[in-house]
């Protein structure tokens, strides 16, 4: 494989303190790698929400399908996130997408984004996973006195057919979401969940109704001549069809077709110790998922067992100093915004990848120069939802089911990045403006 970011970027360093791990630990995950020859009418890459999705709609509707993972499944940000199933999966703006795509287009992605969260919660009922889920919807807060979200109300009344409540600061203390922030907006779609409790949900799932999954199994070369043909350390799998589903996480080279069509961007995550009573009252007490309104946003919840977790976007270098430096800006990230909070120990952290496309949307479809093969990338670190529903896409689209509508906009392939494998360069100049805009 090769990848842009230097090889501590894709090592186990970076989940060594993955709270996650303490409710489904790496073991429950762990599958055998592929041996020998085996045969699928379908090889999906990638066992995460995308991969797994896809896995589960095909072996359901009876096709045979392996799935491959280089590490474990959720070992990559399916199993690392910080559990927000919410709408989102695209950074383009309306006014964006209203130039691009039109405002039909625009609305029927939008209105996507609502169904990825409902097609979560009905996997959740269907196959009875218990992943610990909270908040009715999803609240952002503005973190200076300029930020209005009346126009943010008026476009989600549009975008999603629901009505969100308005907060001023004045009713923030009363609702349990103290700290330095001017006002908020409530969106009634999305909850929290434990990722890793999805995934460990729907790993069992697919391989209930008969996909097959295999863990330390990276591809090393991929190509096709009657069928696709998958070599990996130990074995080689023979496929029709090929779903890529490595996001983030993803290859230059596997295919070709991929290279500088995704932008890895870091997201880091920490959790802090049980909390009590006290320092509740005296620091954030609501349910509500939330994140701030800057561009390089911070994420928080405080989940059942009530330990707080706080995310933030940010981070270019990817080594052990650097991985150290981030610790060191989110936790002072987190002291800021919850300075009642100071003294509490935060004994978790850990960071990934989220995916970035060079038109801000996420993408599912066919690979134009691969005959059988389709992809899905590209949700803006807003994977959970858009991810499964992605993976649901694409089984539905090699099974010409036509029982789910891809986005006209998801199906058009991204554009290449500038500067090819050097890419990542351009994020400096962007997280520097985006660094100001947020002061």
């Amino acid at each position: 494989m090769r990848r842009i970011f230097s090889d501590h970027a894709y090592s186990d360093a970076r989940i060594a303190g993955n709270y996650w791990a303490e409710t489904v630990p790496d073991a429950a995950l762990k599958r055998s790698h592929l041996t020998g020859t085996q045969r699928a009418d379908v090889a999906i890459i990638g066992a995460g929400f995308t991969g797994l999705c896809a896995a589960l709609a095909l072996a359901e509707a009876g096709v045979s399908v392996a799935v491959l993972d280089a590490g474990f499944p959720g070992w990559g940000a399916s199993g690392r996130n910080g559990g927000f199933c919410c709408l989102g999966g695209a950074k383009a703006s309306d006014t964006l997408l209203d130039r691009q795509h039109g405002k039909p287009a625009r609305l029927a992605y939008r209105r996507a984004e609502a169904e990825a969260v409902d097609h979560v919660a009905n996997l959740l009922k269907t196959h009875k996973i218990d992943a610990d889920i909270h908040s009715q919807g999803e609240t952002q807060l503005a973190h200076k006195a300029s930020i209005r979200f009346e126009e943010d109300a008026r476009a989600i009344e549009e975008n999603y057919g629901v009505t969100p409540r308005l907060h001023n600061k004045a009713d923030l203390p009363a609702l349990g979401m103290s700290g330095a922030f001017h006002s908020a907006i409530t969106t009634p779609i999305g909850f929290g969940l434990n990722p890793r409790k999805y995934l460990a949900g729907l790993l069992k799932a697919a391989e209930a109704a008969g996909a097959k999954v295999f863990g330390d199994s990276p591809v090393s070369t991929l190509h096709r001549t009657q069928a696709y043909s998958l070599k990996t350390p130990q074995g080689l799998l023979k496929a029709d069809q090929l779903i890529i589903a490595t996001n983030g996480y993803s290859s230059e080279d596997l295919p070709p077709w991929m290279a500088a069509r995704y932008m890895p961007a870091q997201s880091s995550v920490l959790v802090t110790r049980a909390l009590s009573d006290t320092e509740l009252a005296n620091g954030w007490s609501s349910d509500q998922a939330a994140y701030d309104s800057r561009t390089l946003l911070h994420y928080f919840r405080l989940m059942p067992n009530r330990r707080f977790l706080f995310g933030m976007r940010g981070g270019l270098l990817s080594s052990h100093g650097a991985e150290a430096r981030n610790r060191r800006k989110i936790r002072a990230d987190f002291q800021a915004m919850f300075p009642a909070w100071a003294a509490v120990e935060t004994p978790y952290y850990w960071s990934g990848m989220v995916c970035l496309s060079r038109g801000l949307t996420p993408f599912a479809g066919p690979v134009p120069t691969l005959p059988g093969a389709y992809a899905g990338f590209a949700y803006h670190g807003n994977g959970v939802a858009m991810g499964s529903y992605t993976g649901a896409l694409l089984a539905d689209q090699i099974l010409n089911a036509k029982k789910l509508h891809t986005p006209k906009l998801m199906t058009q392939p991204p554009k290449r990045f500038e500067l090819g494998s050097a890419r990542r360069a351009l994020m400096f100049g962007a997280y520097a403006a985006a660094a100001l805009k947020d002061l």
